[in-house]
């Protein structure tokens, strides 16, 4: 398909045996109710059967695995896969998802750089003392070794953002087959994905895609030795207690300025943080705590938010999100429940900016906060929605716990130290550097490989 496009694409699943067009399929509709594609959803027995034969197949060796992601990588970001150009998979995914499509754009980039690097990603988690092989020469005196827990990995895929399928291939990397359950939100990443580790030299046994309905994904998690899942609270409420499931849930990600720092100097960075990226991941910023008076960077940050045109998903100056009319309006009737006794500088009247074809643009909404401990600094929403609440040192560490990333703009080393040694907070980003920012090889909320792997001793003649 040379351009965007206008067919209805037919996604198959992608099991052991290859592409099955199921009987059972799921039209999906980009953000206006127009069929972009038609998913088959397969039944539980052929999860059955296709993890059946990922736990029997025997994996490629390490450097044969390295060089067929490297090939997957140039696929993807170049090739015309699934019928798609990039061009036309950027558009498919920015009117289906409402992403806007220059943040699409520069997703495939990032994802080709991360598969690219992959080998260099799981080996900033390995143990330093550990090594790769039982027959290694240090074993003889008596060695830990790094080993994978299990043999297949399953995965349900996030449908807010393209970005989180750069994380599983890692999985690949280390020797698992995978199955992938993509989200019914944006199953185009996933399809690509998968094809083009396939069209790389991975076998249909080591690398499948199975969309089912809700009902059957369960299956995938129990016919797997390890899996995980995206989704919101209740989905890590669900999985919590389960060692062999690796729940990703709301970021909460925050940005604290302390006194002795002008936040002038880093409106550019909050502004970013809030906004970049369409506002909708969890590394998005949720909340800013500001030591002093909050009321002037809530004043500046609804100034620059509310510059920003609302533009279909797929115009190139895009910023903003954009949700089906229905969809848009539940959202906006959460963000007024739960602004309730908040002072809106921006969205107080609504987000909603109808484009007149069933979508709507979700604009960006700030609200200020009576103090740090206001219970909306938790409530994270899918478009950049911004609690800005003041902050003071007595308060501490306390309101900004379970964040996935806090960026801190302070001088104070002492502060600093205490942020990092916090447990429930993933990331700690000192200085002018936005909550999204993510780099090959260091973590996300941890290194998955964290999860994949464990050592065991070693000891030989």
């Amino acid at each position: 398909m040379a351009g965007t496009g206008s067919e209805v694409v037919p996604l198959d699943a992608l099991g052991a045996r290859g592409a099955y067009r199921a009987r059972s399929r799921l039209s999906v509709t980009d953000v206006a109710g127009r069929e972009s594609a038609e998913l088959s959803l397969v039944p539980a027995l052929f999860v059955d059967r296709t993890l059946k034969a990922l736990h029997g197949a025997v994996s490629p060796l390490p450097d044969e695995r390295i060089g067929m992601i490297g090939r997957a990588a140039a696929l993807f970001e170049s090739g015309t896969l699934d019928g798609l150009t990039p061009e036309a998979y950027a558009h498919r995914v920015s009117r289906v998802g409402g992403t806007p499509i220059s943040v699409v754009r520069a997703t495939v980039t990032a994802i080709a750089t991360r598969l690219r690097t992959a080998h260099h990603s799981v080996e900033q988690a390995r143990p330093t003392g550990a090594v790769h092989r039982w027959d290694d020469p240090l074993t003889r005196a008596g060695r830990a070794v790094w080993v994978r827990r299990g043999n297949v990995f399953a995965v349900h895929a996030a449908g807010n953002h393209p970005g989180p399928h750069s994380l599983w291939p890692e999985a690949l990397a280390l020797g698992y087959r995978v199955a992938v359950r993509p989200s019914r939100r944006e199953p185009f990443t996933p399809h690509r994905l998968v094809t083009a580790l396939r069209a790389a030299g991975f076998g249909d046994d080591q690398v499948a895609l199975l969309p089912t309905d809700h009902t059957t994904a369960d299956a995938l998690l129990r016919g797997a030795d390890l899996g995980l899942v995206y989704g919101g609270e209740d989905v890590v409420r669900k999985y919590a207690g389960d060692p062999s499931v690796l729940p990703q849930g709301p970021g909460r990600s925050k940005i604290l300025l302390t006194r002795e720092v002008d936040w002038r100097e880093h409106l550019d960075t909050i502004v970013a943080s809030v906004s970049g990226h369409g506002g909708t991941g969890c590394v998005n910023t949720t909340a800013v705590l500001v030591e002093g008076d909050p009321a002037p960077l809530c004043a500046a940050l609804a100034e620059r938010l509310a510059a920003v045109p609302s533009l279909p998903p797929e115009d190139p100056a895009a910023v903003f999100p954009v949700q089906p009319l229905a969809t848009a309006k539940a959202l906006e009737a959460h963000l007024l429940r739960r602004a309730k006794g908040a002072r809106a500088w921006l969205g107080g009247d609504g987000v909603l900016d109808e484009l007149g074809d069933g979508s709507a643009v979700l604009r960006a909404a700030v609200h200020q906060l009576d103090g740090p401990g206001a219970p909306q600094t938790a409530v994270e929403l899918p478009f950049p929605c911004v609690w800005v609440a003041p902050w003071t040192r007595e308060a501490g560490a306390g309101p900004l716990r379970d964040s996935l990333v806090l960026t801190a703009i302070t001088h104070d080393d002492r502060l600093v130290a205490e942020l990092v040694e916090e447990p429930s907070i993933g990331n700690v980003y000192v200085g002018d550097h936005p909550t999204y920012r993510m780099e090959a090889g260091l973590p996300h909320d941890g290194h998955l490989a964290d999860f994949l792997m464990r050592c065991k001793s070693v000891i030989r003649d």
